[in-house]
């Protein structure tokens, strides 16, 4: 019966789970195969374990470890089979007509699997039924480019196409848009470095006539002529000052330009990436992030200001040597050029290796300024928990992991450069024994010859040098790269075309129909609410209900997938992001402030504040007694992230930066879980006096601070489910009142969830 697990018509289908094989061969009729299946990996009370649920071509299969008999379905009118996920948790339903048949919960990391069950699910039901063999694939989005995904595909190919194009050193013609500006004064660059360099091929030039009318003829007997020897060392002597003047001057001015196009390239990547979502940030490292600004742009203005002037000056200075030689003997000149043609197969041949090396090692070095970017701001977690080895270990893992990938680079590097030199020498010897022949022949002139092994010493050293600058090109186009792959990002929450100006409002926020989905995963949907201007409303739900992305959605750090939030009646897209957020003062769980005094991080908002309104700010929010305590008071630094200060007085001067900018709308994320007792009731107290005529939304750990809330918005899985105040809701006994009862009581609240929830099924109903 092992055949029937590989239907011809399916794909997509994979082999089962060993755990399964044997019992689902046992159970499977004569003539069933299995069309999908989804490992289950969660019980419905969300603790790790297994089952399988397998859609086959006569029934739908079901069952956990532990039971001892499966459940089946046969296909039938009004079966259906759903799945929604939530907080990071898929749920599977079975239903038919009446009820709940049946429900699965799962993690995220089996979506697709999911999907490509109901699919196949859905197709052979309506085949059994209506004799419909196709239905609409259901389409999923990928988050970051948008393209469509077909079921069984974890991941975006292009996504991960566009991750690994390696880069190509014409990426480096993309840094244009930024010399452009200066092209002027690169074209100055260029005409002195092209004086510079024909400058220096006089000397070699002058020994021939030196050599042929002065030192051979003085050899044979003859007197020096002194006034012929005095010019032609008064033009070597012009000559090197004039390459040195005009060298001076054109690397003066290309290393001004590439400092200038080097601070355009990192103001302009670092305004690009703070003005991206959220959403952008939520999948990069810190000291990724870090490394592409800081080293990326010292490598490319390193490359721009020094190699690239270099490769320059060695191509003309080749060029123009190669003239002055076909000038003098056109058959020793082709002699003398004979390596090139290997050379440049050598450097065709080690370039790609070097630029995807380069770039290997540019990741890897990141991951080194990732180690160090997450433990240098957590000391005090890997102390409290004694993980200093631990953090040790993967430092050296990861800096480990940076010589290997710099040892197969070098290795490269390391048998390309001598081979080069190697060329250049065999290269020289051969114009030396080419050379002596043809003066013996009475070909050329000893003087010639001389001037030959000039030019050529000088044409090899740029020879070698430019193979040198293959390196170092590699690395700046790899750099490049990851440069522009975060000028190439758009913002999930762009400008809007024509914006929309509201110099001031009253506040009153209208969510229409909104829903958001994070990748294909929904995180809120269907929910309809006004809050009127000066109404405070508090948010209420247990962990994962859907506050923290309702703020978020509000404050348009993510933009809604479905319908609309309106602010006095306008579209919130399609206002500017920065005027908009101006009139948001926003209070975060978690406390952040930046490096300075009290006073900066008070008037962060409002950079050109008064001391009286910073004053007036912390009075506000009780900061004010504390703030006077400390050495310097308001010129006190703050530490690291507010190190200095204990979480109570962060968040204190938090509450006060954002009650410093007035703002019309103020949320209150958790604004006082960081707060003992007594400070929370100080807080609370200023609070009551701050939200009369400005629309409040606030999120409480704490219900009781919610007391006095206008309204209460109780929020499950995404949706509204109650809206009252705190008396109407104690009255109706339902959701909100088990909630708030289970945290005066101090139980277990999603116990309480669990058997009051409808959707969860009795134990019989459950698979």
């Amino acid at each position: 019966m092992q055949q029937n697990f590989y239907p011809a018509h399916s794909d997509a289908m994979l082999t089962l789970p060993p755990l399964w094989v044997s019992q689902v061969e046992a159970h499977l009729a004569s003539e069933e195969t299995i069309l999908a299946w989804l490992e289950i990996d969660l019980d419905t009370r969300l603790r790790f374990s297994r089952g399988i649920v397998i859609a086959t071509n006569q029934r739908l299969l079901a069952k956990m470890t532990g039971e001892e008999s499966w459940h089946d379905w046969s296909y039938q009118q009004g079966l259906r089979l759903t799945c929604r996920d939530h907080a990071g948790v898929g749920n599977l339903e079975l239903f038919d007509d009446h009820a709940l048949l049946a429900h699965w919960c799962y993690t995220l990391a089996k979506d697709t699997g999911a999907n490509r069950l109901i699919t196949e699910f859905t197709q052979q039901l309506n085949s059994q039924l209506t004799g419909e063999t196709q239905i609409q694939p259901v389409q999923v989005k990928c988050p970051t480019c948008a393209a469509i995904l077909s079921s069984d595909q974890e991941t975006c190919p292009i996504c991960v196409q566009e991750a690994h194009i390696p880069p190509s050193t014409w990426t480096l013609f993309r840094l244009w848009r930024f010399a452009k500006p200066y092209k002027w004064r690169l074209l100055t660059g260029f005409l002195l470095m092209l004086g510079s360099t024909a400058a220096t091929l006089v000397p070699p030039y002058l020994t021939m006539p030196l050599m042929d009318n002065v030192l051979i003829p003085y050899q044979n007997g003859k007197p020096i002529d002194v006034d012929l020897v005095t010019t032609y060392l008064s033009g070597l002597l012009a000559a090197a000052f004039l390459a040195w003047i005009l060298g001076w001057s054109r690397t003066y001015m290309l290393a001004k330009v590439s400092e200038r196009i080097g601070r355009d390239l990192r103001t302009t990547t670092y305004k690009h990436l703070v003005k991206l979502s959220q959403e952008y940030f939520g999948g990069k490292r810190t000291g990724d992030l870090m490394a592409r600004i800081g080293a990326e742009t010292d490598c490319i203005n390193l490359f721009i200001s020094l190699h690239l002037l270099d490769f320059a000056t060695d191509v003309i200075m080749m060029s123009m040597t190669a003239l002055i030689l076909v000038s003098i003997n056109p058959s020793l000149a082709l002699v003398t050029l004979m390596p090139l043609p290997i050379i440049a197969w050598l450097i065709h041949l080690v370039r790609d290796k070097l630029r995807t090396g380069f770039e290997k090692v540019d990741r890897v070095w990141a991951e080194v300024n990732n180690v160090l970017a997450d433990t240098i701001p957590g000391i005090r977690v890997v102390k409290a928990f004694a993980q200093e080895d631990r953090e040790v270990a993967r430092f050296r893992a990861a800096n480990q992991r940076n010589l290997e990938i710099n040892d197969r680079v070098n290795k490269v590097w390391a048998l390309f450069t001598p081979t080069v030199t190697l060329l250049t020498e065999v290269g020289l010897l051969v114009v030396w024994i080419f050379g002596i022949w043809q003066v013996s022949q009475d070909q050329i002139s000893v003087g010639v010859l001389t001037a030959f092994l000039a030019y050529i010493g000088r044409f090899y050293l740029r020879l070698d040098s430019m193979s040198r600058i293959v390196s170092v090109t590699q690395k700046a186009a790899a750099g490049t790269k990851r440069i522009f792959d975060i000028l190439d990002h758009v913002s999930s929450v762009p400008e809007p075309i024509k914006s929309i100006h509201l110099p001031t409002i009253t506040g009153r926020i209208e969510l229409r129909n909104v829903g958001f989905r994070y990748g294909t995963r929904s995180v809120t949907r269907d929910i309809n609410l006004v809050i009127e201007p000066g109404e405070m409303v508090g948010l209420v739900g247990h962990s994962g209900s859907g506050k923290s992305t309702l703020i978020n959605l509000i404050c348009r750090f993510y933009d809604v997938t479905e319908g609309a939030i309106l602010i006095d009646g306008v579209d919130i897209r399609s206002l500017p992001v920065a005027e908009y957020r101006k009139h948001i003062g926003l209070v975060l769980q978690e406390p952040f402030l930046f490096f300075g005094t009290i006073a900066e991080n008070i008037a962060y908002g409002k950079p050109d504040a008064t001391r009286k309104e910073i004053i007036a700010a912390a009075r506000a929010a009780y900061a004010h007694e504390f703030i006077l305590r400390l050495p310097h008071g308001y010129d006190s630094l703050v530490g690291e992230r507010g190190q200095a200060l204990s979480g109570g007085e962060r968040q204190r001067i938090s509450i006060a930066r954002a009650l410093l900018i007035d703002p019309r709308i103020l949320i209150l994320d958790e604004a006082t879980s960081s707060v003992d007792t007594k400070t929370e009731k100080e807080i609370q107290e200023a609070l009551d006096n701050l939200v009369h005529g400005r629309t409040t939304i606030a999120i409480a750990h704490r219900l009781s601070t919610l007391r006095e809330a206008n309204r209460l918005i109780v929020l499950d899985r995404g949706k509204v489910i109650e809206v009252g105040n705190h008396a109407e809701l104690m009255a109706r006994q339902g959701y909100y009142y088990h909630l708030y009862q289970s945290q005066s009581r101090n139980i277990d609240t999603e116990d309480h969830l669990a058997e009051l929830d409808p959707k969860s099924g009795s134990k019989g109903d459950r698979a």
